[in-house]
Parts: structure tokens; sequence; C-alpha cells
């Protein structure tokens, strides 16, 4: 039950911890804490991508050290038994994003849900929302990294020899061919090799909900991987890779999810 509806997100919205994720590429000029302090899901805390997480790099939103994240989930009154409700407001799905990244760190999975349909279906069905912040009850958040769920640009290029994972990339198809620049400055146009595309959006209808899991195991079936169990998600910085590895997750049960962090913003870095 990796997602869950705008319905039971109503009926339980005092039984949760609710996050706001929403984060947007640079080049929209959107600032996420901005909207979500004009407005908001009830009870809602922000969570930023690009703040909570490892400064020791010029990686964008690169996963941070174990102690860092209990530092962070402490002061937003976060607790281990917390049960947990991630949305967005973002064309790129980004609370994708913060359901690996608490899963990565030890959280319950079957405590972490993503609002399917994000605040955009919230707002579109004239649910309340709010504007104020509420006070947090700082905690005693304990982390334990799974370091399985990451690879490393090591780990990538040694696969492009070995083959031992399937590398999907969440990118545009155009990203991925080299036909259209890549966003972001200081990084090549392109693609890892041996890696298979499937665009992310693909993935989602247009009310940013996601689609059904028989649509979702076909476009996977026609990937036609090697081991359905040893799938790597990859993207431009680790965000829509995030929102393929949820996907997957819903139409695979033994599958754990597993990304390469650094993604073309590392692997592309000119």
């Amino acid at each position: 039950m990796s997602l869950i509806s705008t319905e039971w997100l109503e009926k339980n919205i005092s039984n949760v911890k609710i996050i706001d994720g929403s984060w947007h590429m640079p080049a929209t000029k959107r600032s996420g804490k901005e909207e979500f302090n004009k407005e908001h899901i009830p009870n809602a805390i922000f969570f930023d991508i690009d703040e909570n997480c490892n400064k020791s790099t010029d990686l964008p939103h690169m996963l941070t050290d174990n102690s860092s994240w209990e530092n962070i989930l402490s002061s937003m009154g976060i607790s281990n038994e917390d049960e947990i409700v991630i949305y967005d407001n973002s064309d790129v799905l980004s609370a994708c994003r913060v359901w690996f990244n608490l899963i990565y760190f030890g959280h319950d999975k079957k405590k972490v849900h993503v609002l399917d349909g994000g605040f955009n279906k919230w707002k579109k069905e004239k649910r309340i929302t709010s504007a104020n912040n509420i006070i947090i009850q700082t905690t005693s958040y304990k982390a334990k990294e799974n370091n399985g769920m990451v690879k490393s640009k090591d780990q990538i290029d040694q696969n492009i020899i070995k083959k031992k994972f399937d590398l999907v990339d969440a990118r545009s198809k155009d990203r991925f061919n080299g036909t259209t620049p890549d966003p972001r400055k200081n990084v090549r146009s392109g693609s890892i090799p041996n890696s298979i595309c499937l665009p992310f959006k693909t993935l989602i209808n247009d009310d940013f909900t996601f689609k059904s899991k028989s649509e979702i195991s076909s476009y996977f079936k026609d990937l036609s991987l090697n081991d359905p169990v040893n799938v790597v998600f990859s993207c431009g910085s680790g965000i829509t890779a995030c929102v393929l590895a949820l996907a997957y997750s819903q139409v695979n049960n033994k599958y754990l999810p597993v990304i390469y962090d650094g993604s073309w913003a590392e692997y592309g870095k000119i």
C-alpha cells in the first residue's frame, strides 16, 4: 500500500504524519517552500529536498548520512513508529524521492505512503487546505541505512561490462538519446551505456495519479528485463528514478527499491 488515495488520507488525516515533499526543476523558477507556506494539506510538515541532503558534494540532493538523517527527522517531529503520508505539488512527483529516503534510512516501508495524485488532485476535489504551520514536538528518531538500495558510479561502470543488473533511466527519450541539451550546466547530453529508457511520465495519468497495476506491469514487461528482482533506476538527479522505483514496487512484491543516486548529473558531468 505504497500509494494511498485522497479519500483515505482525508479519513485518516489525524492518524498520520503528513509530509509535503514538493521539489521543482530549477528552470521552473518555482519554490516548493514558498508554495507550501501559502497553502498545504492541514497538519503537513515541509521537507526540503535540496536542504536535507549531503552538503559535502556539488551533486544535487544526494542522500545524507545516518546521523544527519536522524537530526532531520527528529527536528520534524517524526518518530520511528509513525505512519507517514508524503505528497507533492510537483510535475516530477518528488514525493517519491522522500518515500525512497525514508525507506533507505530504515523506516518501515509498510508505514510509508505516497498520496496518489498529490496536492493537485487534493485541491481539484476541493478538499480542505491550510496556510498554518503546526507546532512541532521534536523526537529522537533512530535511522538505519540500507546501503544496498543505492549504487555508486563505480558499480554502474562495472555493470556495463558484467551486466549483473538492468539499469532503467526515467528521463525523457530526447534527453536519453542526447537529442536535446541537458538542463543542468556542465552536464553533457546522452545516457549510460546499456541502460534502458522508460520515461517516468509514461506511468502517470494526466491527473498525476499512477496508471493501473496492469498498465504498469505491461510497460515493464516490454523492457524485457533480465532479472525482475535486480533492477536499478536512474534519471537526471535521483528524483524521478524514485517514481519508477515506486511504480515497480507496486507490481513486484519482491522488489526492494534501488537507485543510482548520482544519476546523470554525476555520470554525464563534464
